[in-house]
């Protein structure tokens, strides 16, 4: 063994032992296309059988290469085709069977969460669309493990602005349906821009129609590792910065494309894509806030926070890519303001609100993410978060997305908790100034001038 390698090794270990690194998911992408039929019931069952055939072995699979390799792989998920796409074939006025059907393959496998109760609405919706959507409400609050999305705009169509009305409502109804968890089935759906099918995060995955029938993505974590990385360049130059982050995440993507392809091969099926996201969690020496705050900013959403964000995420963007030809999914930086405690405590400090992490978004990934917000914000209020973000995402051509969470009889100073990744939050305050003429147009807002590129 060479004195390189064995000092690789050495630093992948603290970097799991010491910095919190981790496979924070495996995610099989599953194709439904081939289960659509005219009957429901035939349909839910071909899904769960096409679940439950394929995944079987998924989690013992992770399971086995986590102990060989020593990495701790914390999620595996299943994403699935829009069902809308699936749901089409019934012309049903009630998809809600095959949400359940989805819940009870995901548990028959033992995943912990499977994505894919989506609908692609930013050019205008279908009767099999409207029907899904108007059923997520019941659809997240009768099943413990379906991950719901919608997406309502896209650089190349512009925003569906009457789809993002709708969704105002329904997050405001989703939460309400699941008030004794503090709203949590609004944790579980994610109303997107600019949405790509081969991301392995939850809640927004979904398996794109351009995907094989199978395949192994993976999502990798390493926010510890970062900010150590950060604090032997304390005090230098930027490039001095962007060059530490970029040797950290040059190796961190080595990691988990290692693992990805293992387990991949193992399962028989091809693999797929790494997506370089640092997703953070509510635990100490793992948080992407940290990392901001250790380049200089005396508390995250200071001034200088956004630019510090943007060094991060191209430096990241550049080392993973030199480590594995085959990135994807959103590969960015997560700030959820409930599962990063740095963030927690921007929020409790004051040094976070929403107006700052509008901002921050326009260079994260991916969006006003995870956010407690009163229960009695409107739903005009909520569709005019959506726009907002939607705006971001269109006019510069990546992925943006909203996930509050209007929790029910809560306000300003109180806190939710969502348990496990998902963390808690305090409720933030959101602009008192109305919506509601905004919202009630309803229509699209046409495509920016650079989408036409033919």
């Amino acid at each position: 063994m060479s004195l390189d390698t064995e000092r690789q090794i050495m630093e992948t270990i603290q970097m799991i032992s010491e910095d919190k690194l981790d496979v924070r998911t495996v995610t099989m992408g599953l194709s439904l296309l081939d289960c659509a039929d005219s009957d429901v019931q035939r349909a839910c069952a071909r899904i769960e059988d096409r679940i439950v055939k394929a995944a079987s072995r998924l989690v013992a699979t992770a399971g086995e290469v986590s102990r060989e390799f020593g990495v701790p792989i914390i999620n595996k998920r299943i994403s699935v085709t829009p069902i809308t796409l699936v749901a089409a074939a019934c012309r049903t006025s009630d998809p809600l069977p095959f949400a359940q059907a989805l819940d009870r393959a995901g548990k028959a496998v033992g995943v912990d969460f499977v994505g894919g109760y989506s609908a692609l609405v930013e050019a205008g919706a279908t009767h099999s669309d409207l029907a899904l959507i108007d059923s997520i409400p019941e659809a997240l609050a009768s099943t413990d493990i379906v991950c719901s999305s919608v997406n309502i705009g896209s650089t190349r169509t512009g925003i569906n602005m009457s789809a993002a009305r709708r969704m105002g409502q329904v997050v405001v109804d989703t939460a309400q349906a699941t008030a004794a968890a503090d709203g949590i089935g609004a944790a579980k759906l994610v109303v997107f821009a600019n949405a790509v099918g081969d991301n392995p995060f939850m809640a927004g995955a979904f398996h794109g129609v351009s995907q094989p029938d199978t395949v192994i993505s993976v999502g990798i974590s390493g926010p510890g590792v970062v900010q150590r990385a950060l604090q032997t360049v304390r005090g230098r130059p930027f490039e001095e910065c962007a060059e530490a982050i970029k040797n950290s995440a040059f190796k961190i993507t080595r990691m988990g494309q290692l693992v990805g392809q293992t387990v991949a091969q193992r399962l028989s099926v091809p693999f797929g894509i790494v997506d370089l996201s640092l997703a953070p969690t509510a635990e100490v020496g793992d948080s992407v806030a940290a990392i901001l705050e250790e380049m200089g900013v005396s508390a995250v959403g200071a001034p200088g926070t956004t630019a510090a964000l943007f060094l991060l995420n191209d430096a990241v963007k550049k080392g993973g890519l030199m480590a594995c030809s085959m990135v994807g999914g959103l590969s960015g930086s997560f700030i959820p303001v409930s599962e990063d405690i740095n963030m927690i405590h921007g929020v409790q400090r004051g040094s976070i609100t929403m107006a700052k992490l509008e901002a921050m978004t326009a260079i994260c990934s991916v969006g006003l993410d995870m956010i407690a917000i009163p229960g009695d914000t409107t739903p005009a209020t909520i569709t005019g978060l959506i726009a907002d973000e939607a705006a971001i995402g269109t006019a510069s051509g990546k992925t943006t997305a909203v996930r509050v969470i209007p929790v029910p009889g809560k306000g300003v100073g109180d806190s939710a908790n969502f348990g496990g990744l998902l963390g808690w939050a305090p409720v933030m305050e959101v602009s008192q100034f109305s919506s509601a003429d905004f919202a009630a147009r309803g229509g699209r807002i046409p495509a920016p001038v650079h989408s036409f590129r033919n």
